[in-house]
């Protein structure tokens, strides 16, 4: 299994090591439950060193992206604006979900999953040789470049991570969610993937351990992919291999919104899209028995068959919740049938985001 640059940090600090995707990761460091608690509550911190950043120079960067991403580039004005969006193939499907940051006109880093960030590479590669544009593309995972990037999120991230980085407060207290900047060594961007406030800190991989150990001296709790899933899927956050893939169209995984239909731009898939429309829509379930949501659960409407494709018990509701593709007539407030372990359990239609900013929002 590969290792990030954190690896020894988290097993000194005693955590369940496994494999993710290929990559030796922590499960949690004894609690998850008091770990997802710790990031509704207060402040919680992620190695997320698997993801691999990629930067995108040269004078046709902007022009490559605009064929390349369902989301439209042309939003990314100012430097150090952030652009969530899908890459896909041909027929519509999914081949990555990706962060795409502005640094300048020439220069934007697109932050995309581990497992795919092979198949990811190859694909742009490939696209940058077929369209003849002058760009290139340098991954910032090994080498002397390599980067490290840790997550602080909670109500208390920000004040934690000043606390740290003090010469850092002043470049960073105002951005705006979803904007990023370059201060030093550092590049702060105010995103994450756990429905709470904070930074996602990329910074020189020899240098991570000892911001990881700082923050955890500043009262901030390592966090490992239990709680990082649990805390996502409250937030109605799509995680890519379970809420789509390559054979799933973004218009059927609730990401309608990160893909511009509008604009005479064209991209690849969107004459697809466009061909097939959408098929399915993507919904919360909240359990109204006892019970655990699980993927690949059945689900039974009066529209007809549907699936569940993220499911877990909720440490913030104490109750099962899921995310789920199911006919494009089903309702809001509708009650259907999830098959959990031979039985038909019944549950109801949510928007799918169940809490935000500390919120219960079902």
């Amino acid at each position: 299994m590969q290792k990030t640059v954190l690896n020894e940090s988290h097993r000194r600090s005693g955590a369940r090591m496994v494999d993710f995707g290929g990559w030796e990761m922590p499960l949690h460091y004894g609690s998850q439950i008091e770990e997802h608690h710790a990031v509704r509550r207060d402040a919680g911190m992620f190695d997320v060193s698997h993801m691999c950043a990629v930067d995108l120079e040269g004078p046709e960067a902007r022009p490559f992206l605009r064929r390349l991403l369902a989301n439209n580039v042309d939003k990314l004005k100012a430097p150090g604006k952030a652009l969530y969006s899908t890459m896909l193939n041909d027929s519509g499907g999914v081949i990555d979900d990706l962060i795409v940051y502005h640094l300048d006109e020439t220069h934007f880093r697109l932050v995309v999953n581990a497992g795919t960030a092979p198949k990811d590479l190859a694909w742009m590669a490939a696209r940058l040789d077929e369209w003849r544009l002058a760009a290139s593309l340098t991954p910032r995972r090994t080498g002397s470049g390599a980067l490290a990037m840790i997550a602080v999120q909670g109500p208390q991230a920000r004040q934690r991570v000043w606390q740290v980085l003090p010469e850092q407060r002043l470049a960073c207290e105002a951005l705006p969610p979803f904007v990023a900047c370059a201060t030093g060594d550092y590049f702060v961007a105010r995103t994450g993937y756990t429905g709470e406030d904070g930074y996602e800190i990329t910074l020189p991989a020899e240098r991570a351990a000892a911001l990881w150990e700082a923050l955890a001296n500043a009262g901030v709790r390592p966090c490992g992919l239990g709680a990082r899933d649990t805390l996502r899927l409250e937030a109605g956050m799509n995680l890519y291999g379970q809420d789509m893939d390559e054979t799933v169209s973004p218009l059927d995984a609730g990401l309608t919104w990160t893909v511009d239909l509008l604009s005479p731009r064209d991209f690849v898939g969107k004459a697809s899209l466009l061909a097939r429309g959408q098929q399915q829509q993507f919904v919360g379930l909240l359990l109204l028995e006892r019970g655990v949501l699980r993927a690949h659960q059945p689900v039974t409407t009066v529209q007809g068959p549907g699936e569940i494709t993220s499911g877990t018990f909720s440490p913030t509701l104490q109750q099962s919740i899921a995310l789920a593709r199911l006919p494009l007539a089903t309702a809001l407030g509708d009650t259907v049938q999830v098959g959990v372990r031979g039985k038909s359990l019944d549950a109801r239609v949510v928007k799918p985001c169940f809490v935000r900013n500390g919120r219960i929002l079902v």
